[in-house]
């Protein structure tokens, strides 16, 4: 199997690893304790190509602080590098306590959460430790790791919470960072903060891995202060048939119809589809599972399986399953719907046929106006690492659901760095908490647009999380603890005050996950008329809540979630969302509570508290059909699948969305005293340009 995949647990052991004659070995309490259970797996890494390549990386890596290696993912570097490192004795990495009685432990950091699990969950099998021992994952809302862990998969962003608390991250001997190439907002924001480490830690090493060569250019070594580059050759890639379309066609019909016609007259082998995300992705298995079976008997069986960000473990497992058999019938064929995940971090066994229509689900973050919209584009780079994809291992086929025409002359051939075009307010925070007192000097290796930054410190201010100054607060430390947007950091921050921390909790974890409803394409009408049953008429935050309380009175189950067409996956995600931060309400000693369901202040305090979070985020109906924002003064429109069933004078919304209009989208009715009331030093009526919002505000400021 491919690197960050694979099943599997063993029995636990005490921490200390060392390789002894070749043979994998566990230092416990009572002497050495040999691994049998390893072999299989020992001879299967030495049948992968990096290990003709563990000796140069290791001699490489014992005589330079920091090392950037290149291997395309079929190099099993993301499950075989740490394994070296974890393995030798030759260095000061091998976690023997140092002079000051420290254990260090190695770090290995992923952009996606998928990827981290499964890459965790790999290592585990070919170890043979339980999961969560000596081998463990933190990511987003989960944490599986524990005071044993010496090999930690974690994301870009849960390394960057860690050093909060500890600047210097001194329980790491080694921090690798994994899929580098992909340049995430957090990934360049380790860049500088590790390069800042390094110059404090002599005893840290810093192992800089990409999937491919054209992205590790002289700037990465520049940047890196002339690291050198050691290239892992890829595996034997078989040859790929590429195939466009002629001409254009909506790509999501188009890619079910090229998934169907596979398996329909192609020879057995699994398929990779690209969609954008997981709503989409949703209905494409749905849609897909249908058709085949309504081809009858004459073709074998089908596994559709989706994979996309959030998704539970026991859900990431069942994509590394086989394809379904049946005995003196057709071949089975797994099929597997996935966002760009699969590009790269995670590897899939089986994929001989890949279809690509060539987009991404991309976030564009407009500094000047505040507007965060999504759009997506795609580049040749990404497009050449899908068809390689069928690759691995067999000739495969790639099906580009675009003309060839616009993969030579439309395509960009790298993604821009996310740092670019990202709301940075969050960034920006973590920064501070750093103690990153002059951001403009902070050392990016693309530094943001200046106005990005100074929007961002802006919205920090207006939010009470930094002072005048620029310095972190107190509440800006609080809000730093939460693994969510700062607006509802906020907002879940100053719940208690209203008496509604449980709901807000239970609404932050609807919107930490994708959407959840579905709305197959045969099932539109009775999808539309289940989700109108659990629709509040002043908004689509208290419809989220109505639906994950109606999820836990019908004891979480799969079918009550099938026949009210709601993704069982996305709530599954969201009650772990909020059990985690629930835990660190706990721990910030912020109290967990109620208003009594019964009461008519039950629904006002709810929208009241989401208004003192998103107070920069409320517009105003000008006229029918059309509302303003106050923070900016944008016409807009409610979102086509809002849930309210009429036109409220004041809504807060959680964000744009681009389309033939701007819309607002998950939208709530508020009133506009309750914002002069909570947030009297935002509403600045000079700051307003002259429209109906400023009128009614200033009456409303005359009658206080």
């Amino acid at each position: 199997m491919a690197p960050g995949t694979g099943t599997g647990t063993g029995t636990t052991s005490s921490p200390s690893k060392v390789l002894v004659n070749g043979t994998s070995s566990v230092m416990a309490k009572g002497g050495m304790i040999n691994r049998c259970n390893w072999r299989p797996h020992w001879q299967r890494r030495k049948s992968l190509p990096i290990w003709q390549h563990k000796d140069e990386f290791l001699k490489s890596l014992n005589q330079n602080q920091t090392l950037i290696l290149v291997g395309e993912t079929a190099t099993c570097k993301t499950t075989q590098i740490p394994q070296f490192v974890l393995e030798t004795v030759d260095t000061k990495m091998n976690l023997e306590e140092d002079t000051q009685g420290r254990k260090y432990m190695i770090g290995c950091t992923l952009p996606h959460r998928e990827a981290a699990i499964a890459a965790a969950l790999r290592v585990a099998e070919e170890m043979d430790l339980t999961l969560g021992d000596e081998v463990g994952y933190t990511v987003e809302f989960e944490d599986c790791s524990s005071a044993a862990t010496v090999l930690n998969y974690l994301t870009d962003g849960m390394l960057l919470r860690e050093a909060m608390a500890d600047p210097l991250l001194e329980r790491y001997g080694v921090i690798i960072l994994d899929e580098t190439h992909k340049r995430t907002l957090q990934t360049d924001v380790l860049f500088g903060f590790l390069k800042d480490v390094l110059k404090k830690r002599s005893d840290l090493k810093l192992v800089i891995m990409s999937g491919t060569r054209q992205a590790v250019d002289e700037k990465f070594q520049h940047y890196f202060c002339g690291a050198p580059i050691m290239e892992i050759p890829a595996a034997r890639i078989h040859p790929v048939e590429i195939f466009y379309m002629s001409e254009s066609m909506h790509y999501f019909d188009a890619a079910i119809q090229a998934v169907v016609q596979i398996h329909m007259d192609y020879p057995p082998g699994d398929v990779l589809v690209f969609l954008t995300g997981a709503e989409e992705i949703e209905e494409a298995c749905r849609t897909i599972s249908w058709k085949i079976c309504n081809l009858g008997d004459d073709v074998g069986p089908v596994k559709v399986v989706p994979l996309y960000s959030m998704l539970p473990r026991a859900m990431l497992q069942t994509v590394l399953e086989p394809a379904p058999r049946v005995e003196n019938g057709p071949a089975g064929r797994k099929i597997v719907v996935s966002t760009d995940i699969a590009e790269t971090s995670l590897s899939i066994d089986g994929i001989v046929y890949v279809v690509d229509p060539g987009y991404i689900n991309r976030k564009f973050y407009y500094h000047k106006i505040g507007a965060e919209f999504e759009f997506t584009g795609t580049s040749k780079a990404s497009a050449q690492n899908r068809s390689r994809c069928a690759g691995r291992e067999q000739p495969g086929k790639c099906f580009r659901l675009f003309c060839k025409d616009d993969f030579l002359n439309d395509l960009q051939p790298h993604k821009k760095p996310e740092i670019l075009q990202s709301n940075m307010a969050y960034t920006v925070l973590t920064l501070k908490k750093l103690g990153i007192g002059d951001l403009f000097q902070f050392d990016f290796m693309d530094p943001p647009d200046p106005e990005a930054l100074v929007r961002a410190l802006e919205v920090l201010k207006r939010l009470g999380a930094l002072d005048d100054d620029g310095n972190i607060t107190e509440l800006g430390k609080i809000i730093s603890e939460f693994p969510l947007d700062p607006q509802m950091a906020k907002t879940v921050i100053v719940s208690p005050e209203f008496n509604c921390s449980n709901e807000i909790l239970s609404i932050a974890a609807m919107l930490s996950v994708p959407n959840c409803f579905v709305c197959p394409i045969g099932a539109r009408i009775a999808a539309d008329e289940a989700r109108a049953r659990f629709a509040h008429r002043d908004g689509d935050h208290l419809t989220l809540l109505n639906v994950y309380h109606a999820y836990n009175q019908n004891n979480e189950d799969p079918q009550w979630c099938y026949e009210n067409f709601i993704n069982h996956g996305a709530l599954k995600a969201a009650e772990n969302v909020r059990e985690q931060l629930s835990r660190i309400m706990v721990r910030l000693g912020l109290k967990l509570c109620s208003t009594d369901f019964n009461s008519p202040d039950y629904d006002i305090n709810i929208r009241k508290a989401m208004l003192a979070g998103y107070f920069m985020q409320v517009a105003h109906l000008d006229f029918p059909g059309r509302y303003t924002t106050l923070n900016d003064s944008k016409m807009v429109q409610l979102h086509p699948l809002n849930g309210l069933d009429h036109e409220p004078e004041w809504v807060i919304f959680h964000k744009y969305v681009l389309d033939t209009w701007i819309f607002i989208s998950t939208v709530t009715a508020v009133r506009g005293e309750w914002l002069v009331d909570l947030m009297p030093q935002y509403v600045d009526l000079a700051n307003f340009s002259d429209c109906e919002a400023k009128h009614l505000l200033k009456i409303l400021y005359e009658n206080l």
